[in-house]
């Protein structure tokens, strides 16, 4: 049994970033050395000196859809709408909040030009089926933990530079911190190559169960294209190191590895064996949630451990707009 308060930690509210650097890659570094047991603290901007020629470097290009639209119920109340999937037509898997909300309620948008209607539980059916004018009326869905509304930088900052394919309600986080110059350089020296996982609510979903064995995850859309297969079978076979940026690749490329195609539900807690992935970029998670148990499957939960303390200790920004961490 692994017991779900294995996975918690104590983080000061403080040290929750609410707002994103300015410069991306100016980002803190915490590299922890799985051999040695040590950490090093770094800038992100030195993470080509752990690349070797040879290397590659795999990034996420989802790109986060502005599906967080605010409307009004009929008695001029406040609602906010977070747009999950789209169904069928106008039909969307969401959450409302407030969450007294009724089934058939009507939900008023810009003034009225748009609605929706609530037509089951965690579901409406917009007036319209023009999916682009639906989310043209929607901002950038900002984590619960950061305390504010979401604002116009939030546009450019809470999207990867290279994102490409719409289809993620969150972003790919650990590839916040590259720039274009930063990515420019690392292809001098090793490859770099680009999957698709559409992050969905899933990945955030709460880990309730005591034995988080007992946890199960939604399906998530991925692709893994033939050029990617080829980069990542020539890495293997070459001997060098593949280098997953984030959470969400990490488990596309384990997906593949398992002979998983197109979408993936596929559950990374300690004691799981890593195929594909040789290192790991991510950022720090919150606790008791599926990403850091992740991040314990690949370095022990033991070093993890250490390695969030000694974050603490040093006040590096947490979560979503915060440092990050390089574990090899």
């Amino acid at each position: 049994m692994l017991k779900l308060s294995d996975f918690d930690y104590y983080l000061p509210k403080e040290l929750i970033a609410q707002y994103p650097l300015k410069e991306r890659e100016k980002a803190r570094l915490l590299v922890l050395d799985r051999k040695k047991k040590s950490l090093s603290h770094r800038s992100f901007s030195d993470i080509a000196e752990y690349l070797s020629s040879g290397d590659l470097l795999v990034l996420n290009d989802t790109r986060v859809l502005p599906c967080r639209i605010i409307g009004k119920r009929i008695t001029g109340g406040k609602v906010e709408v977070l747009l999950l999937a789209k169904e069928e037509a106008s039909k969307f898997n969401c959450l409302i909040r407030p969450a007294r909300v009724k089934l058939h309620e009507r939900i008023i948008f810009n003034g009225g030009d748009l609605w929706c209607d609530v037509s089951g539980k965690n579901q409406v059916t917009f007036s319209t089926c023009d999916t682009s004018s639906i989310y043209k009326l929607g901002r950038v869905p900002l984590p619960p933990y950061i305390k504010r509304e979401s604002e116009e930088s939030d546009n450019v900052y809470y999207q990867t530079v290279y994102a490409k394919k719409d289809g993620s309600i969150a972003s790919p986080t650990a590839g916040l911190h590259f720039t274009r110059d930063l990515l420019h350089g690392i292809s001098d020296k090793v490859n770099i190559a680009y999957i698709t996982l559409h992050i969905s609510y899933s990945t955030f979903k709460p880990v309730k169960a005591a034995d988080i064995t007992e946890h199960k995850m939604d399906k998530e859309f991925y692709h893994i294209d033939e050029i990617t297969r080829d980069l990542l079978h020539k890495t293997h076979d070459s001997g060098k190191k593949i280098f997953g940026v984030g959470t969400t690749s990490t488990r596309a490329l384990e997906s593949y590895s398992l002979g998983e195609a197109g979408s993936t539900d596929l559950f990374i807690y300690p004691g799981f064996q890593f195929k594909m992935v040789d290192h790991l970029i991510t950022n720090f998670h919150l606790p008791k949630t599926s990403l850091f148990m992740l991040a314990c499957a690949f370095a022990g939960t033991e070093l993890i451990k250490m390695a969030y303390q000694e974050a603490v200790k040093e006040k590096y920004r947490f979560y979503s707009y915060g440092d990050a961490m390089l574990i090899i």
